[in-house]
């Protein structure tokens, strides 16, 4: 009789042993299922926001990436005038430049700005110049001073307001100064700094922007393409 009742006892522990395991198992399998869910949804994710990298490996900001078919736009420049890059039948290219009034960094760049200008512009490549503020957060920056500061610099070139801030959210631009490097098509070429030197104009190495035209100009793509801009956040409400 005891001998029988071992015997119970043993079956009743291997049966609760073995439906232990399997329940164990089946929510082993179960949490395996959904962490693999977890895992691909966190990999569609970071796909689906991953930005796009320029020549050198660095990642874009976000908006335009270098490729990319830029916007047109139509803006009122500072001589009153509705002026887009249809207007400019003979470009080869635009030196699309975000900056503003207030901005140290933009007022570091003003005469390089205009020295770019100037020698670009013989090659086919005007200087485009937006500014992205919205002047009732930055009062310097209002349409009327625009005006000022570009007879008081002697602008060479067109320096246009993006009233409403529609413009700037398209390009993709952050900092003023921001620029991107269109050719004739308003294919993007170059996003970024101007030069590797933002706040000493002498110890200026790479000029940017002018190796990548020269670049262009020889049939060949611009290296590198891309460099993040230093300058001040885009001021908005």
């Amino acid at each position: 009789m005891r001998k029988l009742n071992f015997i119970y006892l043993f079956f009743a522990a291997f049966c609760m042993l073995s439906f232990t395991n399997c329940s164990s198992g089946s929510a082993n399998a179960e949490g395996a299922a959904v962490e693999k869910k977890m895992d691909k949804k966190k990999m569609d994710k970071k796909k689906k926001g991953k930005k796009k990298k320029g020549s050198d490996g660095s990642i874009a900001e976000g908006g335009l990436s270098v490729g990319d078919i830029a916007p047109s736009f139509s803006l009122k420049g500072v001589d009153g005038k509705m002026i887009s890059m249809d207007d400019y039948k003979d470009a080869k290219g635009f030196i699309v430049t975000f900056t503003c009034n207030h901005c140290p960094y933009s007022v570091m760049y003003e005469d390089r700005l205009i020295e770019l200008h100037n020698k670009m512009v013989k090659q086919g490549y005007p200087v485009i110049a937006i500014n992205p503020n919205d002047p009732e957060a930055k009062p310097e920056d209002s349409y009327d001073n625009m005006v000022v500061r570009a007879e008081e610099k002697g602008f060479p070139f067109a320096y246009l307001f993006d009233d409403g801030q529609k413009v700037y959210p398209q390009y993709g631009a952050t900092k003023t100064p921001h620029v991107f490097l269109l050719d004739k098509t308003r294919k993007v070429r170059y996003i970024g700094a101007i030069d590797d030197s933002a706040r000493d104009a002498d110890g200026v190495k790479k000029k940017y922007v002018e190796m990548a035209i020269e670049a262009i100009e020889s049939g060949k793509e611009p290296t590198p393409d891309y460099t993040k801009a230093i300058g001040c956040s885009i001021k908005k409400v």
